[in-house]
């Protein structure tokens, strides 16, 4: 017994000995934090309040997180909610999307989109799918593509080889269209065989020359590829219009600057324009010559501020005739996307896509080109309502990224030009690109798009049309500040000549 009891006071002896070290380490901890936040002169809060003040700092930074899980209700995130992130989620897993007892979803905002059922819709087994649509009639190699939903430029760099992958095995298996963005053309990208819409950058990333501009030799292999079936020249994006691309030197290693022709393990940033386009007539020169090097299709990307050079575009169009247009015009948004960008660019410069898409469309249709420029739509169109509205107002196609993004299992953490994306998809940690099975999320990339555009599929059998492309801007109404709807095409109305355009030359 005794000995037992010698063990025991032994035991408690040690516990007690080595709390009293844990008090004393943790004492000691304090008062280095105290001599140290009362002797710094560069932060007030931790000077007048040594030691409590480091709190703050913690408390705002584990904020997004409980926000996110405990504080914010299903409608309230930005830049897109729990109810969008989980719709998508559910479309990714090839779940049921159904809802019982009513929506959720506020109607009564100025903006949201009200889609108006017909009396007598179409049956969904008398409803044609949607068929392909040709991009660049007048090329020698026109595109027939199949998906009006397909995915946004998202570089490889930005995103990780795994994301990549999974991207592009996903597109696959949807059959629609995967953009490289503008980091050049990855065997990530190639090695589904899925169509390839190939971005050039104000860099010129894969297709660059030493002295930075485009090198046709280049150009022109890029071109042999059958994949590769469209060329998008990026004249600005949603994220940062007036900006080049940024990639971080985290981010660029021996690969990524091999594809790019740049160094390793430096910052990568784009030019914020392309040198050799200085007007409306570089432009098309630029982009015929693209056409006449590669015979594919070939559009431009940009996010609309001042307008008026679309319309002089259009008109200089009409001057050397329709051959030498665009393509296609890919609209971004305003409020920005996937890329990195300063806060005042990203919060404060370009238009929303729902005030530019109506207005471009309109430019093109006053002068007799909406049929021969496809519109492409970009721009947090990750639901089904989002992408019926933009066909609505116009759109040909839309792209999404983020939306593709969550169907990687993105959690929203905002950390995509950190290196440290949790869930592997903007991370070159080996480490954290361990989660991301390239052969299971392609499954549900492919999910998603499917998904959405059968829930498109069936708004348009609501409205009483055979196929999404035959939305038009009469067939959804938009809520005003009293609450009341009116239809789309009496907030903006389809002009018949260039005349009717409402439209000063901003």
């Amino acid at each position: 017994m005794s000995i037992i009891t010698d063990l025991t006071m032994s035991s408690i002896n040690a516990m007690a000995a080595l709390f009293v070290f844990a008090v004393g380490v943790f004492v000691v901890i304090l008062f280095v934090f105290f001599v140290l936040d009362v002797t710094q002169t560069g932060d007030a809060i931790r000077r007048n309040y040594p030691v409590i003040g480091r709190f703050r700092y913690l408390f705002s930074a584990l904020g997004e997180f409980f926000r996110q899980y405990f504080f914010a209700m299903d409608r309230e995130e930005m830049p897109f909610n729990r109810a969008e992130r989980g719709w998508a989620y559910r479309a990714a897993s090839g779940e049921d999307n159904t809802v019982a007892f009513g929506s959720t979803k506020n109607l009564t905002p100025q903006g949201t989109a009200i889609f108006v059922n017909c009396p007598f819709p179409t049956l969904e087994e008398d409803a044609a799918r949607t068929r392909p649509l040709r991009i660049g009639k007048d090329c020698r190699k026109p595109y027939d593509a199949p998906s009006f939903f397909n995915i946004s430029g998202m570089s490889y760099g930005a995103l990780s080889a795994p994301a990549v992958r999974a991207l592009s095995g996903g597109a696959k298996m949807a059959n629609c269209w995967m953009n490289t963005g503008e980091g050049g053309l990855a065997p990530y990208h190639l090695e589904s065989g899925c169509d390839i819409v190939f971005q050039i950058g104000t860099a010129k990333y894969g297709v660059r020359a030493q002295d930075g501009k485009l090198d046709d030799g280049k150009l022109r292999d890029i071109a042999k590829n059958e994949q590769v079936r469209m060329f998008e020249l990026k004249l600005s994006q949603g994220a940062k219009p007036g900006k080049g691309g940024i990639l971080p030197a985290a981010k660029v290693t021996a690969e990524i600057a091999a594809i790019r022709n740049i160094p390793e393990g430096q910052d990568s940033i784009s030019p914020n324009r392309h040198p050799e386009i200085n007007s409306i007539g570089d432009l098309l020169d630029f982009i015929n010559h693209i056409r006449d090097v590669t015979g594919k299709p070939v559009g431009f990307k940009s996010v609309i501020g001042a307008y008026g050079w679309l319309i002089s575009l259009c008109e200089e169009i009409q001057k050397r005739g329709s051959r030498h247009a665009p393509d296609f015009i890919t609209l971004d948004s305003g409020d920005g996307g996937t890329g990195a960008a300063p806060m005042p660019l990203m919060d404060n410069v370009g238009l929303l896509i729902h005030e530019s898409l109506p207005m471009v469309a309109n430019i093109l249709r006053a002068h007799d080109l909406k049929d021969r420029v496809r519109l492409i739509a970009s721009g947090k169109l990750i639901t089904p309502s989002g992408v019926a509205w933009a066909l609505c107002a116009g759109a040909d196609f839309v792209t999404s990224a983020r939306g593709f993004m969550f169907s990687l299992g993105c959690i929203q953490a905002l950390k995509c030009n950190k290196n440290t994306c949790p869930t592997g998809i903007t991370t070159h940690n080996p480490r954290l690109q361990h989660g991301l099975n390239p052969a299971d999320k392609s499954v549900k990339v492919a999910n998603y798009c499917r998904n959405l555009v059968h829930e498109v599929e069936i708004i348009a059998h609501s409205c009483g049309v055979a196929e999404p492309r035959q939305l038009r801007r009469h067939h959804v109404r938009i809520v005003q500040e009293d609450g009341r709807s009116v239809p789309l095409d009496l907030l903006h109305p389809w002009p018949e000549k260039p005349g009717d355009l409402t439209l000063t030359r901003q």
